[in-house]
């Protein structure tokens, strides 16, 4: 289910930098979800500098970067993941095209399994017993804390 996109504005990065972008956000994936390569897809989406605006300003007049990356995971994720993929993101852009951290911008999307498709099943059926370990250690997680030493 990993899918990341990135946004990017057109000519503001070359082939190579989205190559190493697109290949350490599957590491990246992989690392942090314990996710195997073949499940990961990463997309780079770019928009004409016309097209994108900063503070209201068009970027083709401004020449700001506008960075915008999306990521999905399926609900249930811990915490600490989709922060480790928030930053893991924020990183590989401002490592690979030199943007300033505070230029980019992401989102974490939590998709119930019902509502994701693999293969055109449910993930909720094709991969019931990963999600159910997941959600057992998530709640031992939560639980732990708690107790009394």
């Amino acid at each position: 289910m990993p899918v990341v996109t990135f946004h990017l504005v057109e000519g503001a990065s070359a082939p190579e930098q989205e190559e190493n972008l697109l290949r350490r956000a599957t590491q990246l994936y992989c690392d942090v979800l314990s996710a195997p390569p073949e499940r990961v897809r990463a997309f780079i989406s770019t928009y004409a500098p016309a097209r994108v605006a900063v503070a209201g300003e068009l970027v083709s007049r401004s020449g700001q970067a506008a960075p915008f990356f999306e990521f999905f995971v399926l609900a249930g994720r811990p915490a600490e993941q989709r922060r480790a993929l928030l930053e893991g993101f924020t990183r590989l852009l401002v490592e690979e095209l030199g943007v300033a951290r505070m230029q980019v911008r992401g989102l974490c999307r939590q998709i119930s399994p019902e509502d994701w498709g693999i293969g055109g099943t449910p993930a909720s059926v094709q991969r019931a017993g990963e999600i159910r370990a997941r959600t057992e250690q998530t709640e031992q997680a939560i639980q732990k804390p708690g107790k009394a030493a």
